[in-house]
């Protein structure tokens, strides 16, 4: 049996595609999931809670499978400044949004991170923009522009709020992710998402429970069924399967597979929750996915 040649393009593993469709699908329509519990469940309360769990329950996992839980010393400010950008903020701001958004916009404004990742990249990593980023970004924006004027001014005035959250969880997503090259964490993927995750929601529990009032008894059935697929399949499965797929593909096919993330969000949104599908929102589906292929491409 001989090799392939040196230059011949690798071929993409099989389990590594599998486990960025079980990623893709589990925090796709975890977004309907979410604008559904924040109408049973104030929003603090249930994001920090689910967290907390679901990092309890990564740490468990990452014990069982023999790996280490400890940090050295020199790593806590690494992981603390990770934790605020990529969690709490995000957990926060992005609860927050949908309150004022449907859980498709949201989930389209959310997924131009990696169009403001290369944006940072140039003052963080000293990666000047290429001609392709700023048409990423243009993108972007006409994608933004799109679900702010679909309806009419009085709507986008209505969803303003909504929208900087959203965005603001965004950019500061996308700052955790380009500080991360620059200041690593060198620890295992489990390990580094059980803390990042438990260091992040644990603040956002006990803000919701000090100014929160959460009503358990008012909780449907369907929505302890959909707490469980939160804490289960977003943050234990879906992140498992995203480390998973990192081991076994190449970050930018990775990546660009995530985009299949706003899509399952937006249909499953309309199919779940009645939210309109109509041109506006493929339009900005359609601006929004090629920001993002061109950031990834560049």
């Amino acid at each position: 049996m001989t090799n392939p040649p040196p230059n011949a393009p690798a071929r993409l593993a099989p389990a590594g595609l599998m486990f960025l469709a079980i990623t893709s699908v589990g925090w796709g329509f975890n977004w309907p999931v979410t604008k559904y519990l924040v109408s049973e469940l104030p929003v603090l309360t249930m994001r920090g809670a689910t967290g907390v769990i679901g990092a309890a329950l990564l740490a468990a996992f990452a014990l069982a499978m023999g790996q280490s839980l400890r940090v050295e010393r020199h790593l806590w400010p690494r992981l603390m400044l990770a934790a605020v950008l990529n969690v709490t903020g995000w957990m926060v701001l992005m609860g927050l949004a949908l309150l004022w958004l449907p859980a498709s916009e949201a989930a389209l404004i959310a997924y131009t991170m990696p169009v403001w990742a290369s944006l940072l990249a140039w003052p963080v990593l000293g990666e000047r923009p290429t001609l392709l980023r700023s048409f990423a970004l243009v993108m972007a924006f006409a994608g933004l522009a799109v679900i702010m004027g679909g309806n009419g001014f009085s709507a986008s005035a209505a969803k303003l709020p909504g929208i900087l959250m959203a965005l603001t969880g965004a950019v500061g997503f996308a700052l955790g992710t380009v500080l991360a090259k620059k200041l690593p964490l060198q620890l295992p993927p489990i390990p580094a998402a059980a803390w990042q995750i438990g260091l992040g929601c644990l603040p956002v529990a006990v803000a919701g429970l000090l100014i929160e009032t959460t009503h358990i008894e008012k909780v449907s059935q369907l929505g302890w069924w959909l707490l469980s697929y939160s804490i289960l399949i977003q943050f234990c499965i879906a992140y498992v399967s995203w480390f998973a797929a990192l081991a076994r593909l190449p970050a930018s096919v990775a990546a660009i597979g995530t985009m299949a993330v706003p899509v399952i969000g937006v249909v499953a949104s309309a199919m779940a929750l009645h939210e309109p599908l109509g041109l506006t929102q493929i339009a900005a589906l359609v601006f929004t996915l090629a920001g993002v292929v061109l950031a990834t491409r560049s």
